[in-house]
């Protein structure tokens, strides 16, 4: 029996939040994420824009359930699915709890991340800065290119990580952990994203093309998941369509005699069957589709928003 003055442990209350992740192309989001959730949740290439929609990553921190939007990064948009991207990254920055902003520390501060700074003070919400690439970059330099930020945009913390191997992660996880607002969990301790699989799968194809074709294709190409089938062994029999906007694109896909496509398909289905921790039978297709990114049913299903 309890004695009726002896104390039960309780709980500790839970929090969950969203922090969204913003910065220029390239600065090295969608690798951070994967480094703070654990695992792959949104692709990264060398090619600039690769993100192109919000991708939530979810981290379990202690009692905190952390949710980070990966938005595609912030540039000066030409063209129309370009307006679709960014605006797409500032509603993710408007609808966070918190925002981080992520610097390139090589780069540091030129007119593309200045004008995301300026903008980013009128955001609600407390801001931390982030410099990344700690691993190539010179001790001195970031010092003194934290003061800089921290004149332009007076943030509540500065962080310095290295997204590509790891360092300064926990330290990241530590402060929202603390930061984010009281409450239930809002997903599955266990889940690490809220993209569907459908979608991640044509995201996981999507960075195999642009690793094999980085020079030679336009971003502009996509890729859809028209069919997924779970057999009965366990395996799915998954298909996409790759769409170019032009005959010329879809040669350079194909490749002489078929070996590029077959090359793509290979690297995704490996990494697919890692992903679902099934065998995976992966079916290619390229399809010219002129104008696409004219398209609202394309952009619906990228979860962009069809700008006017």
């Amino acid at each position: 029996m309890t004695d009726e003055n002896t104390q039960l442990p309780t709980e500790e209350p839970t929090r969950a939040g969203f922090v969204a992740l913003i910065g220029a192309p390239n600065a090295g989001k969608s690798t951070l994420l994967n480094q703070l959730v654990g695992t792959k949740v949104s692709i990264v290439t060398h090619k600039v824009q690769t993100t192109r929609a919000i991708v939530r990553g979810i981290a379990m921190h202690d009692r905190s359930q952390l949710i980070f939007v990966d938005t595609p990064g912030i540039f000066k948009p030409k063209r129309r699915l370009d307006r679709a991207m960014v605006d797409t990254a500032w509603s993710g920055a408007r609808d966070a709890d918190l925002t981080a902003l992520l610097i390139d520390a090589r780069k540091g501060i030129d007119e593309e991340v200045e004008a995301i700074m300026t903008r980013l003070a009128d955001l609600p919400g407390d801001k931390v800065l982030i410099l990344n690439k700690i691993d190539v970059t010179k001790r001195d330099h970031l010092l003194t290119l934290a003061q800089k930020a921290n004149e332009i945009l007076q943030f509540k913390e500065t962080f310095m990580v290295s997204a590509l191997n790891g360092d300064g992660v926990t330290s990241i996880l530590d402060h929202f952990a603390k930061a984010v607002p009281m409450g239930p969990w809002l997903y599955p301790e266990d889940q690490p994203s809220d993209l569907p699989m459908r979608l991640l799968a044509a995201e996981i194809t999507r960075e195999k093309l642009f690793e094999r074709l980085h020079q030679e294709l336009p971003y502009i190409s996509t890729v859809e998941t028209e069919r997924w089938e779970t057999k009965k062994d366990g395996s799915a029999r998954i298909e996409q369509t790759i769409y170019v906007e032009r005959d010329s694109q879809k040669s350079i896909v194909l490749g002489k005699r078929g070996q590029t496509i077959k090359a793509i398909s290979q690297a995704s289905r490996e990494e697919l069957a890692d992903i679902i921790e099934a065998p995976v039978h992966l079916f290619l297709f390229v399809k010219v589709r002129e104008n696409w990114s004219d398209d609202p049913e394309r952009y619906r299903e990228m979860g962009l928003e069809f700008p006017s």
